[in-house]
């Protein structure tokens, strides 16, 4: 992983940005929510140096393939190891190792933007521009010390986690200060933000790009009948099951028990339904669940795939479903998986309070949304459903969640720093 000089990129004459990002290339979010943004923006005539930092397991399965990305498309890519030691310190090495690496590479590309996503990232973005006057994006991706709060992470009743939180929300006011350009997940993070006693009455620039979708990818129109009667087949699913469809990793935030509170008060109302998860979650930790809720193995299936087929699984879902955590931190989240969901034109059911989820499902009539975790509210969404509008739905994915769309707000971001050099 070591940062070579590349001699074709030295005399380069497009727009020269430096891509700082914590996270690794070769993990699921640099390949779905970092890369294919970059890929886009070079083909405005940008040129990107990527510094990340990658888990040694996932580098040594994707490195190849995330070269090749990146050698295609014309982008610089820095890998780093990712440390996996002692959080808190072996992030600081990181940091000062993300730091001199970053100096080093300017002195040779001489970036005219440091774009940083999340909080590690911009504390050396933030520095950058205070030594070299380069422009600073703040990718914030959401409320990143809350996060470690709300999440468990971290508990402001060891001193130690309360010393760092603190000094994060102090860092935060710093970048937002600070930054050429803010880019938050949410309408709901970016009226957060200027509800602050340090933003009152100032004009704030954020710009409001979700997490976007790949709608070349998530077409139901390149999905056949036999397709997806094959996978049903692998799956022994019958044509007469009515499929409840969950996708993606159930970690910190995603809700398992209440979504399976849900499925067995579906259930009792639809005798034929399944549950199908798609996930790379263990199948036990799913299973021990149901067992506690008295739900049959039977009617849960599990499945993983890769993200290439995630499409065509979920296109057997008659229904999908995600609960997840509405903490503060929340407000400026983004769920992947939302994007995805609608442009496949399966309607889902959510909770509200979590970024601009609700808002969505509402504005382009794409499911129901939960108020509150309980019985009573499932039994009432189920048999009282709000009105689902297929065409509309994915209109909505179109509009509000394209890559295409993604990429033109970054270029507009980029431009309108540019526009500010001259």
């Amino acid at each position: 992983m070591d940062e070579m000089i590349d001699e074709k990129y030295l005399n380069n004459k497009s727009k020269n940005i430096l891509y700082l990002s914590y996270d690794g290339m070769t993990d699921p979010l640099g390949q779905s929510q970092v890369l294919p943004y970059l890929i886009g923006l070079t083909k405005k005539g940008f040129t990107f140096h990527i510094i990340s930092f990658e888990k040694q397991h996932r580098f040594e399965i994707h490195k190849e393939h995330i070269q090749s990305i990146c050698d295609q498309n014309g982008i610089v890519w820095h890998p780093n190891r990712y440390t996996q030691k002692s959080p808190l310190v072996t992030t600081i090495w990181d940091v000062y190792r993300m730091k001199k690496l970053a100096r080093k590479l300017h002195r040779v590309y001489q970036f005219d933007i440091v774009h940083c996503r999340s909080y590690i990232a911009a504390i050396v973005g933030l520095s950058m521009k205070k030594t070299f006057r380069t422009k600073f994006v703040f990718d914030m991706r959401g409320f990143w010390a809350d996060e470690r709060i709300d999440g468990g992470l971290w508990s402001l009743k060891n001193p130690v986690f309360k010393i760092v939180y603190k000094y994060f929300k102090k860092k935060e006011i710093d970048f937002f200060k600070n930054s050429d350009h803010i880019i938050s997940l949410t309408k709901n993070g970016k009226e957060e933000i200027e509800s602050w006693k340090a933003f009152k009455g100032k004009l704030v620039d954020i710009q409001i790009i979700p997490c976007c979708v790949d709608l070349e990818l998530f077409d139901p129109n390149k999905i056949s009948i036999e397709q997806k009667l094959e996978l049903k087949q692998k799956l022994n699913i019958d044509d007469s099951d009515f499929i409840v469809g969950y996708v993606g990793s159930i970690g910190t935030w995603y809700m398992l028990s209440e979504m399976l509170d849900y499925f067995k008060v579906f259930k009792e109302r639809k005798s034929n339904s399944k549950f199908l998860f798609v996930t790379g979650e263990k199948s036990q930790t799913i299973y021990q669940i149901a067992d506690q809720k008295n739900i049959d193995r039977k009617d849960i299936i599990i499945t993983s795939c890769l993200h290439k087929d995630v499409p065509l699984n979920i296109s057997i879902f008659d229904l999908s479903i995600f609960f997840i955590r509405p903490t503060y931190s929340k407000k400026a989240s983004s769920p992947t998986k939302q994007g995805e969901i609608m442009a496949m034109g399966i309607p889902l059911v959510c909770n509200s309070g979590v970024g601009d989820t609700d808002w969505v499902v509402k504005k382009y009539k794409a499911g129901s949304v939960i108020e509150s975790f309980s019985n009573e509210n499932y039994l009432k969404v189920i048999e009282f459903p709000d009105e689902i509008d297929q065409d509309l739905m994915m209109q909505g994915a179109k509009e509000f969640y394209s890559l295409d769309s993604g990429v033109e707000k970054y270029f507009s971001v980029y431009e309108k720093i540019y526009k500010y050099e001259k």
